[in-house]
Formats: C-alpha cells, sequence, structure tokens
C-alpha cells in the first residue's frame, strides 16, 4: 500500500506562500545541497505525485521547460506519474498526468493501488480536504527561519484536531528544519 505524504517548505508563522501564487521567494533561504539531496531521496521514493490545480499548472509550467541545470529533479518531475486534482481543469499538457474531480475519493484508491510513495507538494486547498478525509500517513515540513507576516498559510481553519508523533528532525545548515510527523 503507497503512503500519501506531505512536503512543504513553510516559514516559521505558518505561511507557504506569499501573497500571490508562487511568491516562494523564503524557499531561497533553506535551499542548498543538503535539500537538493533530501528532495532527491523524497523524488526516488515516489510513484505518484499528486497536486491541486493552481499548483498543477504552476509546476507544469516550471517543469517542462525546466533548466538544464535541475537535471535529475527534472528528471524525476517530468518522468513520475502525476494527478491533478481539479474540478475545472480539462486538459494537461504535462506528460503522465490524470486529472480528477473527486481528489479523496480518488486517493483513497490509488493509495491501495501500488507501493511506492505519493507526494502532495504545495496545494493549500487540497491537502485541507484531504487531511479532513484522514488520508495523509506523513508530513513533511521544512521550516524556514523567517517570519513572512502575510500570505497563504498552510493549515488552514477547519481541518481535524489530530494528534501527531514526531519521527524525525533533520537541521540544515540553512537554518531551516525539516521535520517529518505521523499520526
Amino acid at each position: 500500500m503507497r503512503k500519501l505524504i506531505m512536503w512543504n517548505v513553510i516559514t516559521l508563522d505558518g505561511y507557504f506562500e506569499g501573497e500571490k501564487n508562487w511568491d516562494l521567494g523564503f524557499h531561497g533561504l533553506v535551499w542548498g545541497k543538503e535539500l537538493e539531496e533530501f528532495s532527491l531521496i523524497q523524488l526516488r521514493s515516489a510513484d505518484m505525485l499528486v497536486f491541486g490545480a493552481t499548483t498543477y499548472q504552476g509546476m507544469a509550467d516550471y517543469w517542462t521547460n525546466a533548466p538544464e541545470d535541475e537535471g535529475e529533479v527534472a528528471k524525476f518531475m517530468n518522468e513520475l506519474p502525476k494527478l491533478a486534482c481539479s474540478t475545472t481543469l480539462e486538459n494537461t499538457k504535462w506528460k503522465n498526468t490524470t486529472i480528477t474531480k473527486d481528489a479523496v475519493s480518488e486517493v483513497s484508491k490509488l493509495k491501495k493501488e501500488g507501493s511506492g510513495d505519493m507526494f502532495v507538494f504545495g496545494s493549500g486547498i487540497l491537502s485541507a480536504s484531504l487531511m479532513k478525509a484522514g488520508l495523509f500517513d506523513e508530513y513533511r515540513i521544512c521550516i524556514a527561519p523567517t517570519f513572512l507576516g502575510k500570505g497563504r498559510r498552510l493549515f488552514l481553519e477547519g481541518i481535524p484536531n489530530k494528534e501527531l508523533k514526531l519521527i524525525e528532525t533533520k537541521p540544515l545548515s540553512t537554518g531551516g528544519v525539516i521535520l517529518t510527523y505521523i499520526p
């Protein structure tokens, strides 16, 4: 059975994005060789990537035209199967993509069909739906050492109360910390 894993970078005050879509400048505070290697380890364990509509469109725009220095990460991002969860998206431009209008039902089904990990990157609204359905098996959050003060929070009001167990902490030389929790 596949595990569904959330991966996000957030600020110390809980924002995963600034006031506009793709306002992710704070990611540069934690990016470095350690986080690049961690990203590759995650991608090597994945057999599917899951995105909400906005994240899917931004990722597709970037990775289908990725710069040459993205190397191995670009290869994984472009080759892995992807699930775009959207009630409005009609077609895809990124290869190996399937669209679903019922994310909770489709992710529940897909978790039973494979053995690799399924990752949700970004996708705050989708993540809230999957959290409410109790579908995440693991939460991997990288804390960027900054206060953003405004923007879009990752964890929205209305998500269910759930105690988590910390299973790993990984400090980065950049000052960021990766925290891994399971329900």
